[in-house]
């Protein structure tokens, strides 16, 4: 009963009602404070009030005042459906750098105890005579003041979000603008026919974003090749030099900003008592105990209770007995369907998955701003979108190291390709990364062509795709060779043995094939050979494989192929004979398509559902846009060109990338 009671009172003070009663509470608090600390009001008590706020912090009772209303407007503006997410270094940012100048203030105006500054208005108040007697008594005036000016230093670099190195690449940033400005200055900078130096920089993302390419690695002894490409903007200019040419990775503002919750308080509390009423209607007592609500579906926790018998001992509702009333809750909910997690996995309760009323869009963006995207502190990092608890779910291509898509047609296979492809030309270089597309279908991912980081152009002839898949096997044993000779057992070790000795890099290969079920008709054991063949070898050669496939049968996905794919993705199924292709077990019929998914990871032995991301096409035109006015138009030939003329043998030299300086981290 007792039990009861608090979750009772807990739900009343979790109505959103309250909560915006409570937030226009705290604004009207902090406005009144503001209009008294100013003089526009008065009363019996708000003096009383504003007297002892000027007493504790002086003139620190005006930004005080501030802080409350502006926390209030924003907790009213999060209580009105508009999500704001909130970052704990710019709360202790702003509050270190208040006591700190508190501290300063008395430490500077006023000498070592003096109690007069306190109740003076525009005094350091109670706070700062406190702060700066304390470590003036301790460590002297100067050294107090010295400490006190670090923390205020401190506290605004947390406040604006700024560290050493960004200051640092600010002034070197400064610094190139007024070295560019007095050459252009100077007739003697100018080339004799009035143009400006061809070994100009691309004009930098903002300081925030990215962090300051590095220093080019040493020239070879011989003279590198003249690039073949030069930038959209200088078409009159002489080609810039290699080792000058710096290259930016893209800033985040291309992309789209995320949107705000699916689903409101009262529709959650709602569908709770719908799920407690339905299943107490059947004889199942349930407790509602956790509630996480995603942008496509909400999982309603729900806790199994005791069945009484009259004479024997209480028994526990069965798992069981709650995953075969499926579609009664539906048809309660009138959801088109339900996916009952039948415990969930690590949790104490049955997870009940009700579609959301609205669907909520996963912005790339959103996935790419989390913590877990910058913690896998990875090349080949991916974004596939969020969870059932709207938690950013990322993976890492070079530890899966192959990935396998199926699903329905219009489920989102493709706008899932698209937005790997997105991901990692984000955080990549040509230099790092270069992408082989294949597309049977051959209108979904050519928006992508004149990509820098791209072989040749998007293939959509299945007699020519088979070749590049040759081309790639090939590839892959031209690496195993050079490995060979370097005594290095992957690529970064070879990698490493070439930036020591000066020579070039070779770039990760990562191939999407969009439609493998066109290439199965085609010729369906060479390709199958192949792929099996890279799959199960290329992983330390750099290489990796994204294949999608709209028909998820045996014929297509052979045992052969799932067992070199041990991360899957399966979206939508038309059955549950489908699913089981795919994931070799149920669940994905249950899907309501539209980008959502089951993720099998690798080192998983159960999926986990997932909105995925969701790129648009002004997205991708952005992206492209970036890196094709900063590096130009590309007139590199496909490696896999020489395979196609008649009578040609062996693989072609493999292509690399030697114009580019290479900046290290992900994007902002």
């Amino acid at each position: 009963m007792k039990k009861n009671v608090r979750t009772n009172w807990y739900i009343i003070l979790r109505h959103p009602l309250l909560r915006q009663i409570a937030a226009l509470m705290v604004t009207a608090l902090g406005a009144i404070i503001l209009l008294a600390l100013l003089g526009a009001t008065r009363g019996r008590w708000i003096d009383p009030w504003t007297a002892r706020l000027r007493f504790l912090l002086g003139w620190g009772a005006y930004p005080a005042g501030v802080g409350i209303l502006l926390a209030g407007v924003l907790w009213l503006r999060h209580q009105l459906d508009r999500p704001l997410s909130i970052r704990w270094r710019p709360l202790v940012g702003v509050e270190v750098t208040l006591f700190s100048l508190l501290g300063l203030t008395h430490a500077i105006s006023a000498p070592a105890g003096a109690w007069e500054p306190v109740g003076k208005a525009w005094g350091s108040g109670l706070v700062g005579w406190a702060i700066s007697t304390i470590l003036s008594t301790y460590l002297g005036r100067p050294a107090a003041a010295l400490i006190l000016f670090a923390l205020t230093a401190l506290g605004l670099g947390l406040t604006f979000d700024l560290t050493w190195e960004d200051l640092r690449r600010a002034i070197a940033t400064w610094r190139d603008k007024q070295a560019a400005r007095a050459a252009r200055r100077s007739p003697a900078e100018h080339t004799p026919t009035g143009r400006e130096p061809a070994a100009r920089h691309i004009s930098a993302t903002p300081a925030h974003a990215r962090p300051r390419p590095s220093a080019p690695p040493p020239a070879p002894s011989h003279t590198p090749p003249a690039p073949a490409y030069a930038p959209a903007e200088a078409e009159k200019r002489p080609p810039k030099e290699p080792s000058r040419y710096a290259l930016t990775l893209p800033p985040i503002t291309l992309l789209n900003e995320p949107e705000g919750p699916s689903m409101s308080d009262e529709e959650i509390l709602r569908k709770s008592n719908i799920i407690k009423e339905t299943l107490a209607q059947f004889g199942l007592p349930v407790e509602v105990t956790e509630v996480r609500v995603g942008p496509t579906v909400t999982q309603f926790g729900v806790t199994p209770g005791y069945l009484d018998r009259s004479g024997a001992a209480a028994r526990k509702v069965r798992v069981n007995q709650i995953s075969a009333l499926a579609d009664d809750l539906a048809l309660a909910l009138a959801a088109p369907r339900v996916r009952i997690e039948a415990p969930v996995p690590g949790r104490p309760y049955v997870g009940i998955e009700v579609p959301n009323n609205r669907v909520q869009l996963v912005r790339l963006r959103e996935v790419m701003e989390s913590r877990a995207f910058h913690k896998l502190d990875s090349p080949l990092a991916i974004c596939l979108g969020q969870d059932v608890a709207g938690e950013p779910v990322v993976a890492d291509l070079a530890r899966m190291p192959h990935l396998l898509i199926a699903g329905t047609t219009g489920s989102g296979k493709s706008v899932c390709i698209k937005a790997i492809i997105t991901c990692l030309i984000f955080n990549n270089t040509p230099a790092d990364l270069r992408l082989v597309l294949i597309d049977p279908k051959m209108v979904e991912l050519v928006r992508f062509n004149g990509l820098p980081h791209l072989y040749g152009h998007v293939e959509v002839d299945l007699e020519r795709i088979v070749k590049v898949l040759r081309w790639v096997a090939w590839e892959m044993d031209n690496r195993y060779k050079l490995f060979a000779a370097a005594a290095a057992r992957h690529i970064d070790d070879y990698n490493r043995l070439m930036k020591q000795k000066g020579e070039p890099t070779l770039p990760r290969i990562v191939v999407l094939i969009d439609e493998l079920a066109d290439l199965m008709m085609l010729a369906p054991e060479e390709v199958e050979r192949t792929i099996c063949r890279i799959a199960q070898m290329a992983r330390a050669t750099g290489i990796h494989l994204v294949v999608a496939t709209q028909r998820p049968s045996t014929d297509v996905v052979t045992g052969l192929i799932k067992a070199n794919f041990p991360a899957r993705i399966s979206f939508a199924t038309v059955s549950q004979v489908d699913s089981r292709v795919i994931l070799d077990m149920p669940g994905a019929e249950t899907l309501m398509g539209r980008g959502d998914m089951l993720y099998l990871a690798p080192d998983s032995g159960y999926p986990v559902r997932v909105q995925g991301c969701y790129v648009s096409e002004e997205e991708e035109e952005r992206v492209v846009h970036f890196w094709r006015e900063q590096v130009g138009p590309m007139e590199e030939e496909a490696p896999w060109e020489r395979l196609m003329r008649p009578g040609a043998r062996g693989p072609a030299p493999p292509a690399t990338w030697t114009g580019a300086e290479q900046p290290q981290g992900k994007c902002a």
